[in-house]
């Protein structure tokens, strides 16, 4: 009963530790906020350009995987779309993304899977007939840098 009381006396003469903890709530409130609105500001597109963006030279993602690190679960497909659309200014490695087994989605013999298979050797990939080893060569982002790189 007497904590109770104290309590009370903190709310209602409005003591720097109840001023204090007010400050704190406004703050987490603002953060989240904040980080609502950096998610409301990132199409759906945005996003997955900026995980395209993070996958190193040397590494390669699949399309489903690149949809679940934007948030987009299932949306594969969008992926590819996204990457046709992306504006040439953003120079994105668009040819680090494969399909989930591996392999290049472009026809064989044409010159986009040429040039993406060119693109990938030259970074070090192994590609054996338009197919990467995933297990020797897909990006895996530790939960760090998932957290600290991405703004959504």
């Amino acid at each position: 009963m007497v904590l109770f009381g104290i309590i009370m006396r903190f709310a209602k003469d409005k003591s720097p530790l109840y001023r204090y903890l007010e400050q704190d709530k406004a703050v987490t409130s603002d953060e989240t906020s904040n980080t609502q609105e950096i998610q409301n500001t990132l199409s759906p597109m945005a996003k997955i350009w900026h995980i395209v963006a993070m996958i190193p030279p040397g590494k390669v993602s699949s399309y489903g995987k690149v949809a679940d690190f934007a948030g987009l679960p299932g949306r594969a497909r969008y992926v590819s779309k996204a990457l046709k659309s992306a504006p040439e200014h953003l120079s994105l490695p668009w040819h680090r993304v494969l399909n989930s087994q591996g392999k290049i989605s472009f026809e064989k013999h044409s010159v986009s899977f040429q040039e993406q298979m060119e693109l990938l050797r030259i970074e070090g990939v192994t590609v054996n007939c338009g197919k990467v080893d995933l297990s020797e060569f897909e990006w895996q982002p530790d939960m760090a840098t998932l957290v600290m790189s991405i703004p959504f």
